[in-house]
């Protein structure tokens, strides 16, 4: 029977978020499958809400990178101005499907089996983005390229579809090189995050769940994300996406299983 989430689980819940939010397997499926086994009520749009940790480390982990590029663009430098225009671009598909599929991604997060299937999914993707489309990986990013990353940002909005998986894989098949796609994928997910834990936020004041309880997982994620992220740089470097992949297969699809015979 549901009960309502304890600081410990929420504790808990900001730890997964801040760590599986870089790595390649679903940060909203793993929420969706630990809160399941934990038997915790929990609105869907606390999942949302405490990306605010994670987007806090990501500015401060790329805090010179978003400096250059602010006062690069004010100053008229032609690469921070290019390079600023690529996250727009890549901002118009992901906004333009999150908003459209809002209400259907979100009414996903109450479905556990599904939620599952997208992360096989995602494992799948990982194991065809890994293999050796390209080995000379020199590529640079595009309007067409942050376009189409774009458009793999959108559909990652629902729970299950990695994120990062989903962004630096379309990067990377697309010839770019795993770090620059790595930086590329954490730079555009700051507009996006931000967006949506603000309207989320605004919509429903501390995800329905009590304001210390949303504060202590957000600041769990912040310091799981913020500790994390430099590791998972070096993995994404070097495109070792493919050792997520049998991991996102093995959990989607045991948990599936598990959530079907359980009537969830």
């Amino acid at each position: 029977m549901l009960h309502q989430m304890t600081i410990l689980e929420s504790l808990f819940l900001g730890l997964v978020q801040g760590l599986t939010e870089w790595l390649p397997i679903s940060s909203s499926g793993h929420l969706v499958i630990i809160q399941t086994l934990l038997d915790v009520s929990v609105p869907s749009d606390f999942d949302i809400v405490i990306m605010a940790g994670t987007i806090a480390a990501l500015i401060l982990y790329f805090r010179k990178k978003i400096v250059f590029l602010f006062t690069g663009t004010v100053a008229g430098n032609r690469t921070a101005i290019n390079y600023v225009t690529l996250i727009i671009i890549s901002g118009i598909p992901t906004g333009i499907i999150g908003f459209a599929g809002r209400q259907f991604f979100k009414s996903l997060f109450g479905h556990p089996v599904i939620v599952s299937i997208c992360i096989v999914i995602t494992g799948i993707f990982l194991f065809i983005a890994s293999w050796p489309w390209k080995k000379n990986r020199t590529a640079q990013i595009t309007a067409k390229s942050a376009l189409l990353i774009g458009i793999a940002q959108g559909i990652a909005v629902a729970p299950g579809i990695s994120r990062s998986g989903a962004t630096i894989g379309t990067a990377v098949i697309l010839g770019i090189k795993p770090r620059d796609a790595a930086e590329f994928s954490f730079l555009i997910g700051i507009p996006a995050m931000t967006v949506a834990a603000v309207l989320t936020f605004l919509e429903e004041p501390a995800g329905g769940t009590g304001f210390t309880l949303l504060v202590v997982a957000i600041i769990a994620a912040f310091i799981a994300g913020y500790a994390s992220i430099g590791v998972l740089m070096k993995i994404f470097e070097e495109n070792r996406l493919y050792y997520f992949a049998p991991y996102c297969i093995l959990t989607g699809t045991t948990f599936a299983i598990l959530a079907h015979v359980a009537g969830y």
